[in-house]
């Protein structure tokens, strides 16, 4: 699906946003309703490391923020979204310009909606991997994301936080 303007304008604002930028990495691809984002992280002077290769923070950065900010637009304001944990795994140097897909489809967002009506609040752990030009994958991060519904009774935020 090709982006929409609206999404074309968050694009081009994420990537002007000066800790996004400051990663090397640009965000290339917004679809229109937030269910697949793309990233990209070329090799240049600014991600490359000591041993000229893709710098690990970098690739971190690359790809951090992205699924909660998908969550975020995708569950709406009802909910509240939050970066938990991360872990990368080198597994090659990247070597040429990195890539990341991110997808969220119905069914996932189906299921959060409805565990969330039983249980106060969810994590879910997302894999995503960084792959060179030739499709090799150089490094995996699994972001831990957690997630409630936003609580608007004080009553019931009392009762939780005993």
């Amino acid at each position: 699906m090709p982006e929409s303007f609206k999404t074309r304008i968050n694009r081009w604002m994420y990537n002007f946003y000066p800790v996004y930028r400051r990663t090397g990495a640009r965000i290339v691809y917004i679809d229109d309703s937030w269910r697949e984002v793309r990233v990209s992280l070329p090799l240049r002077i600014r991600t490359r490391n000591y041993y000229g290769t893709i710098s690990g923070i970098s690739m971190f950065g690359a790809v951090d923020p992205i699924y909660m900010v998908m969550l975020i637009k995708l569950l709406g304001p009802k909910y509240v979204v939050w970066d938990k944990e991360a872990t990368i795994y080198f597994k090659k140097p990247g070597k040429t310009k990195l890539t990341a897909r991110f997808f969220l489809d119905d069914g996932e967002l189906d299921s959060i909606r409805h565990a969330l009506e039983t249980e106060s609040s969810l994590i879910k752990t997302y894999q995503i991997d960084l792959v060179d030009t030739k499709e090799t994958v150089c490094a995996t991060v699994d972001k831990v994301i957690h997630i409630r519904k936003k609580i608007t009774d004080y009553h019931q935020l009392l009762r939780e936080n005993r």
